[in-house]
């Protein structure tokens, strides 16, 4: 089945599924006899999901694609893509809070993760959101609580 829209054409085959964002793919699965399906975003090179895939009733051949199995494998491989970019954001920005009251100071670092030249920002804003200090620091810095008190304690000296 083809489905003609802005002259794209959509292959929904049992082996190949496709939408205007996402495409499923049965393949051999190369470590077992099974099968198994690759969820890959229009454009991108790597699929966002790869995973198992039921045989079909002769247990030799795989079950085939259809709709229903197609729309629940784009909401599996978007909540791991929204996963993976959660966990890069965590990982990328960090924040803590040093202080208590008027005198709480948040501290962030945001690493910027450059192929040449990584780098992170240490930032300091004090209780009415002002930015107190701000300073480049290696990709690898470490921010604790310790750390930035005597990060902050020599900048505000």
């Amino acid at each position: 089945m083809t489905d003609t829209t802005d002259d794209t054409v959509l292959i929904q085959e049992a082996r190949h599924w496709e939408d205007e964002t996402w495409i499923a793919q049965v393949i051999k699965n190369e470590d077992d006899d099974g099968w198994a399906v690759s969820m890959t975003l229009r454009g991108e090179a790597e699929p966002a999901l790869v995973g198992p895939w039921t045989m079909g009733r002769d247990k030799k051949n795989p079950k085939p694609l259809d709709a229903p199995a197609f729309h629940t494998l784009v909401k599996t491989a978007h909540e791991v893509r929204r996963r993976h970019e959660q966990q890069l954001q965590a990982r990328l920005h960090k924040k803590i809070w040093i202080g208590s009251g008027a005198h709480e100071i948040v501290v962030t670092l945001d690493i910027v993760p450059d192929d040449d030249d990584p780098y992170a920002m240490l930032a300091a804003r004090n209780a009415e959101g002002r930015e107190v200090a701000r300073k480049r620091v290696e990709a690898g810095f470490r921010l604790t609580a310790e750390t930035a008190e005597a990060w902050l304690a020599r900048e505000l000296a």
